[in-house]
């Protein structure tokens, strides 16, 4: 092969990559806001945040993997909030729809410009009274309603813990999970 055709292969191999980045357009995943973890992010027609409310982290806390908050149970609401508006805001009521009752611990604060954890040190918001058991994997819908923002609506997934939240206090009321065999018991068992 000459030259000239290895110099044409080689920039016709180098330039696929680049080519097909272009094919994405201005729709690529890359351009549009996501939550880095299973935890929902406050994304409302296309733009993150509503009335200078943004939520980067959302979620209730279920169960450890295979096991169930009860009927009747409580969940824990963990909220990132920060508020972009001019004034300091407060988080004054919850309500999830269908769900059961939230307390709210009181009134959370809202600075301008700074993040506020709603789960540290302790989780400030609780669904009590749950109408139904929680597994993990469903989404809850929650009414925020804020002093001066409003009424803000988020979808938030019910995240069992594990992984990235298994330290997260276990929430009031949860069955553990049932007991997984280890190697060592289980080739006990069966006499290997």
């Amino acid at each position: 092969m000459t030259s000239r055709r290895w110099i044409i292969a080689a920039a016709a191999f180098l330039a696929a990559p680049v080519l097909a980045g272009c094919a994405a357009g201005f729709d690529a995943n890359t351009n549009k806001p996501y939550a880095p973890n299973e935890a929902a992010a406050l994304i409302q027609d296309g733009a993150y945040g509503t009335r200078g409310i943004k939520i980067p982290q959302a979620f209730v806390l279920g169960p450890d993997s295979g096991a169930k908050l009860a009927q009747g149970g409580s969940a824990p609401v963990y909220l990132h909030l920060v508020n972009t508006n001019g004034a300091a805001d407060q988080l004054v009521g919850v309500v999830a729809e269908g769900l059961g009752n939230v307390k709210l611990a009181a009134p959370i604060a809202l600075p301008v410009s700074q993040g506020v954890n709603t789960g540290k040190p302790a989780p400030q918001i609780m669904i009590e009274g749950l109408t139904k058991a929680l597994s993990g994997g469903e989404s809850v819908k929650l009414n925020l309603q804020f002093a001066n923002a409003g009424s803000v609506p988020v979808t938030v997934p019910v995240i069992t813990r594990s992984r990235e939240f298994k330290d997260y206090p276990m929430a009031p009321g949860a069955t553990p999970a049932p007991p997984t065999p280890t190697p060592s018991t289980t080739a006990h068992e069966s006499g290997h």
